[in-house]
């Protein structure tokens, strides 16, 4: 009778066979969850940095460019307030003026020229307000004032009284003979530091750098002689680049 070959018997896993086959499993596992989150992180890390480090965009215009010019001048030039002739000028002065009356009529077209011989301050001042409330008072005010006699910074402010409401104000500092000659200059100069609207014509350097333009009493020019002639001058330039 022939012999069947018998199967070998199966046999079951021990118990540490198993324990061992689940601890690997569970190691393998956990290492592919730990690989799994470090990957997640650094991608997150790797784009938060890329965030911050990104260049911003630049946008080229193609719009010419545009270039700006600013003119700077000593003095404030405003629109002019009431009783103010805007696009006139009006000078008031005393005798000196009348020696430079003519070519300063030349150098500013259309001024108003009020001078007189003797003339002082305070007398100025009475002229100026009532051309204001004549509506005949230019927004550009020359004031020729005090080769008579010594003023004060209570004269000029209430000079300023009048004319702060002016677009500029030339005040013509004085070259005479006289004690109040520089103390008067300090006046005009201190107060052309205390209104916006005010400048100085210095004419007080010019003249002494040229005494061959006066008179016997040093203080008078030959009129529409070459000494009126750089006085008109000194005062269109000053009236208008301040």
């Amino acid at each position: 009778m022939a012999r069947h070959a018998t199967s070998p018997s199966r046999r079951r896993p021990s118990g540490k066979v198993t324990a061992v086959v689940v601890i690997v499993v569970a190691v393998l596992a956990a290492a592919t969850i730990f690989v799994v989150l470090e990957t997640s992180a650094t991608s997150t890390s790797t784009h938060h940095l890329s965030a911050v480090t990104r260049p911003t965009a630049t946008t080229t215009s193609t719009a010419p460019a545009t270039t700006t010019t600013t003119t700077t001048t000593t003095t404030t030039t405003r629109p002019a307030g009431p009783g103010f002739d805007v696009g006139q000028v009006t000078a008031i002065g005393d005798s000196v003026m009348l020696d430079y009356q003519d070519p300063l009529q030349t150098s500013v077209p259309g001024i108003n020229v009020n001078a007189s011989v003797s003339r002082q301050w305070s007398e100025g001042e009475s002229i100026l307000q009532t051309l204001k409330a004549d509506g005949q008072l230019g927004a550009d005010v020359v004031v020729a004032l005090g080769t008579n006699g010594p003023i004060t910074d209570t004269d000029f402010d209430n000079m300023m009284a009048i004319l702060g409401g002016a677009s500029r104000v030339v005040f013509v500092n004085v070259h005479v003979d006289r004690p109040w000659q520089d103390p008067n200059n300090a006046v005009l100069a201190n107060g052309a530091g205390r209104y916006p609207n005010v400048v100085v014509a210095d004419w007080a350097t010019l003249a002494a750098q040229n005494p061959q333009w006066f008179g016997a009493d040093g203080t008078h020019l030959a009129i529409d002689g070459p000494g009126a002639h750089a006085l008109a001058g000194l005062i269109a330039s000053t009236l208008t680049n301040g």
